[in-house]
């Protein structure tokens, strides 16, 4: 019980995440069929479609815009203010950090491995949180580019016309559209949770100021 107590966020989360990809890959699955009757194809069987252009294209689109809002959030907050809100350093203390120089900590023999390391690995490991999120998010952008260029490439050869390459690909509107519809939207709703954390509170939330701080308290 103490382990599902200590980790029962990400237990929460990732259960989440399992439900919601099968709920994705079936409801997808569905119209797919649908699609493929309506042009008097073979309906695809369910692994086909799992490993399809359409669907790993929408995965890895979603993913993408995930990991870019967490990259841009941690990194734009290290160097950015906003007054009042829950998600800010305070801008009144602009020289107050929020962790330690690690060098202090270099024989700390209860702090992480990294940190007792030379001044490159332990340098690497102070900004590899956003490091690590940057390059989920390439990684995602080019799975999402590649399955992208696939589905345009079946729908032409379904209306007798010539494969897209991904080259080709990277430069059409429609993949850029499928980028930015999603990127657009983490980017408001990170904005909305930063502005709306100065003003709301939800007790017992770490995302949350003290519900009885002031609209002026920072962080």
């Amino acid at each position: 019980m103490t382990f599902l107590r200590n980790n029962g966020l990400s237990i929460a989360l990732l259960l989440a995440t399992l439900l919601t990809l099968i709920g994705m890959l079936f409801s997808g699955w569905h119209v797919g069929q649908e699609e493929a009757l309506q042009h008097g194809d073979l309906p695809p069987p369910l692994w086909e479609y799992a490993t399809s252009g359409d669907f790993l294209s929408a995965l890895f689109e979603n993913w993408e815009s995930e990991f870019l809002q967490m990259a841009m959030y941690v990194c734009l907050t290290a160097f950015l203010y906003q007054k009042g809100s829950a998600e800010s350093k305070d801008p009144e203390t602009p020289h107050e950090e929020v962790d330690e120089d690690p060098v202090l900590h270099k024989d700390d023999p209860e702090a992480p491995w990294p940190v007792r390391q030379g001044p490159v690995i332990r340098g690497l490991y102070s900004y590899s949180l956003g490091i690590v999120l940057a390059l989920l998010f390439v990684a995602s952008f080019i799975l999402h580019l590649v399955n992208s260029a696939a589905a345009a490439s079946e729908e032409a050869v379904r209306h007798n016309q010539p494969a897209t390459t991904v080259a080709e690909h990277l430069v059409s509107a429609q993949f850029w559209f499928e980028s930015f519809q999603n990127w657009q939207s983490e980017f408001l709703s990170t904005l909305v949770l930063v502005v709306l954390s100065i003003f709301l509170r939800f007790r017992g939330s770490p995302e949350s100021k003290p519900v009885a701080a002031s609209y002026g308290k920072t962080g």
